[in-house]
């Protein structure tokens, strides 16, 4: 047993995810979720015993996103469980397990039953077992799960979703903090376009400010748009005019 008290298995552990997660800033990738996510993903199918692909499924309200799968099987897999409604990704993000690990022993097997339309499929892709991973840190309603992939049954031992386990502890915080990021930048740049409109419609027909932004949101209103949408309208209208003199 090592000093530090820890199991040489697990030391290797705790070092591998320090290390991903120093990797991880080295890469600058925090201000870039689509980055930050890629990333995540390679370092776990790097590090997960058996994992052979990986990806991740979002889901808001009914809406399923599936992307930065490592291979394409992969992600036509994980964007089929959002057609058919069902599937282990699904089940791990909007139900998880108390542990957060939604394990899938094989497909071919015992677990076919639980998702009968999606197994086949999987099967017949090469794919028999499945480790799917809540990500804490939801975001607006926002549910996120990493799906591993692999194509022996029962792949998926004690190690493997420790490592999954303390891995996903991990990316959640970093995809938490990547999400509020993107959400403050979508804000300050809304804020910014509505301001801009505003001053084209004080200056157009000689309003104040609360003047112009009532006007704004009655648009908003009437023509079902957001806000900020009505915002970027008036920006590029006068944008074009102007560029037309």
């Amino acid at each position: 047993m090592a000093r530090s008290g820890l199991h040489s298995t697990d030391q290797e552990l705790v070092v591998a995810l320090r290390a991903a997660s120093q990797d991880l800033i080295d890469q600058r990738v925090m201000r870039d979720r689509d980055a930050l996510l890629s990333r995540l993903v390679v370092s776990a199918v790097s590090m997960v015993p058996a994992a052979v692909g990986g990806g991740i499924s979002r889901t808001e309200g009914r809406e399923v996103q599936s992307s930065h799968a490592t291979t394409e099987a992969v992600q036509e897999l994980d964007q089929l469980q959002g057609r058919l409604g069902e599937g282990p990704c699904l089940d791990a993000a909007e139900q998880p397990p108390d542990d957060g690990m939604l394990l899938v022993r094989d497909l071919g097997g015992d677990d076919a039953s639980r998702w009968p339309r999606f197994a086949p499929r999987a099967v017949a892709a090469g794919f028999r077992s499945m480790l799917s991973v809540a990500l804490i840190g939801n975001v607006g309603g926002r549910r996120s799960a990493l799906n591993l992939y692999s194509g022996r049954p029962d792949a998926f031992d004690a190690h493997a979703r420790l490592t999954a386990g303390l891995f996903a502890g991990h990316a959640g915080a970093l995809l938490h903090g990547a999400d509020h990021a993107h959400d403050l930048g979508i804000a300050l740049a809304s804020r910014d376009v509505i301001g801009q409109a505003k001053g084209i419609l004080m200056e157009r027909f000689c309003l104040d400010g609360d003047e112009a932004f009532a006007m704004m949101v009655k648009s908003s209103q009437d023509t079902n748009m957001k806000l900020a949408d009505v915002a970027r309208w008036l920006v590029g209208e006068a944008e074009r005019r102007a560029s037309q003199h």
